[in-house]
């Protein structure tokens, strides 16, 4: 099996991890899949290889902007303050190795919810708080892993044309 076959196998289990990575953010995914690209574009050199790698960060970079911009945005016209998604990200963590897989999901919701419980005083606010910023996440989410599959496919084309082409 020459370098090519290889580092593309390679890569292609790179994205997959990486796509997975942004649907459960364990890994870096948008990173991980730039990173991916760049080390292929690197093996298999020539403009092509490049243009694609170009095109993938375009992509990765757009997705990775996006779920930012989009969240924060979102959770700044809510007030939701960065202290209550952080309290949700280490709760998930910790969920993540108490129930592994499942437990991320939910142990961010119930740290989101009790942050917001604690900020508010109110139940019903706390959960509607709750809600409307997981919402706003998962549209930031959504649309970083949209991008992430065009990354994939440009990706995938990029294979198509060095080895049939």
């Amino acid at each position: 099996m020459n370098a090519d076959i290889l580092t593309s196998v390679l890569v292609g289990l790179a994205i997959l991890v990486g796509c997975l990575g942004i649907i459960l953010p364990v890994l870096p995914g948008s990173i991980l899949i730039a990173i991916g690209v760049l080390v292929w574009a690197i093996v298999i050199g020539g403009p092509m290889a490049w243009i694609i790698f170009a095109v993938v960060a375009v992509f990765v970079a757009g997705g990775m902007s996006a779920s930012l911009v989009l969240t924060g945005r979102k959770l700044k016209e809510m007030a939701v303050p960065n202290r209550s998604v952080l309290l949700a990200g280490v709760l998930g963590i910790i969920g993540f190795f108490v129930i592994p897989v499942v437990g991320l999901p939910i142990g961010f919701i119930a740290g989101l919810y009790l942050a917001e419980h604690t900020r508010l005083h109110d139940a019903k606010e706390a959960w509607a708080s709750s809600w409307g910023s997981l919402k706003a996440i998962g549209i930031g989410t959504a649309i970083e892993f949209v991008l992430a599959l065009l990354a994939a496919i440009t990706f995938g084309i990029g294979n198509l044309i060095h080895f049939l082409g």
